[in-house]
């Protein structure tokens, strides 16, 4: 991956909780960067998400400190066309310079 691929800006958005610890919304905008999406494709479970009208992606972004602090519990935001993805999982790749975050669209937040 080079820093040219990086073509789409998104956004994450943290969750936010109350004294008691429970959500109570979201800080938008928690982490902002460029990212290269690959849609997921081919295999039969991911033809019956697409049939669901759920997308599947994995956006890589650079690893860095504020990055590491991203969880399963945020939710990631393409910036363009203001498309919501749950984010399902957080794996770095093996030179551990990015993070792919396997994520998917069309589904409740």
């Amino acid at each position: 991956m080079r820093a040219g691929d990086l073509h789409n800006a998104i956004t994450f958005d943290a969750p936010s909780y109350d004294a008691q610890g429970v959500q109570d919304g979201w800080t938008e905008g928690a982490y902002s960067c460029r990212a290269h999406f690959r849609y997921l494709r081919g295999s039969e479970v991911v033809m019956a998400a697409r049939l669901d009208g759920k997308q599947p992606i994995v956006a890589t972004i650079r690893r860095g400190s504020k990055a590491d602090t991203i969880t399963t519990d945020w939710v990631l935001k393409d910036a363009r066309n203001g498309t919501v993805y749950n984010i399902r999982t957080i794996v770095p790749t093996d030179d551990r310079a990015w993070l792919e975050i396997t994520a998917e669209s069309g589904v409740a937040v």
